[in-house]
């Protein structure tokens, strides 16, 4: 594995040549979800099945959480109050007509980390960008607001938000190739605004392959197996 400094971003790179992301494969870049390491997701390269040219890039977000937070990195803040509150109730919250604060600076923290990224790496055939829940949201977010090509996008457990600002955007990205999974038990971002977000990107012409499962807020193995084969289609 090769750490090092792209951007203002640490970024983590497995996979490729050398393992450490060397060569002219694809590139997937993964993006943790709030509260957790940097580090968290770099496992799944060794899980995945795709083949070993891949090239992996797992971005660590700029925020360190208090320990009264559990310690970990974000991407943006939560109030983790109204979080707390609704998952008492069982009522996640509806965030489709929420802009996160912070959402901005991190997309174009993230923007400027892939710059450097692929200036240093290259981009090989294609980038598939995605990641895990705020993960997943801020690749959606980057996708809308970045016109750099992609092969493809990867929202694992993510949510709808900025509903007014991401709706004017999504034709702009007409026939990318997403891979969208949420389980139906999530307690933290509700099932059923992954499908209006589900819903928005097939109404502009977006190409979604759809993964429910009976889970909660997590990436089973039928999702890594989901994913992989869809790696594998993206860039055949």
């Amino acid at each position: 594995m090769r750490t090092e400094r792209f951007g203002e971003l640490t970024v983590r790179l497995v996979g490729g040549d050398d393992g450490r992301g060397s060569g002219d494969g694809p590139l997937v870049v993964l993006l943790h979800g709030f509260g957790a390491p940097g580090t968290d997701l770099v496992p799944l390269a060794q899980v995945m099945d795709v083949p070993a040219v891949t090239r992996f890039a797992f971005p660590e977000a700029p925020l360190g959480l208090p320990a009264a937070y559990g310690g970990g990195r974000a991407w943006w803040m939560l109030d983790m109050m109204k979080i707390q509150e609704a998952m008492l109730r069982g009522v996640p919250r509806d965030l489709r007509g929420e802009l996160p604060e912070g959402l901005r600076d991190a997309q174009a923290k993230l923007a400027e980390t892939l710059d450097a990224l692929v200036a240093e790496v290259g981009p090989g055939p294609g980038i598939l960008l995605g990641g895990f829940s705020q993960g997943a949201m801020l690749s959606c977010d980057h996708a809308l607001f970045d016109d750099r090509p992609l092969a493809g996008l990867a929202l694992l457990s993510g949510a709808y938000v900025a509903q007014e600002w991401w709706q004017a955007r999504f034709p702009t990205r007409a026939g990318l190739k997403v891979f969208q999974s949420h389980g139906r038990r999530d307690p933290v971002l509700p099932f059923d605004g992954a499908e209006s977000l589900r819903d928005a990107m097939r109404g502009a012409d977006w190409e979604v392959e759809w993964h429910p499962f009976g889970g909660a807020h997590e990436i089973p193995m039928d999702v890594l197996a989901g994913l992989s084969a869809h790696v594998r289609a993206v860039f055949p």
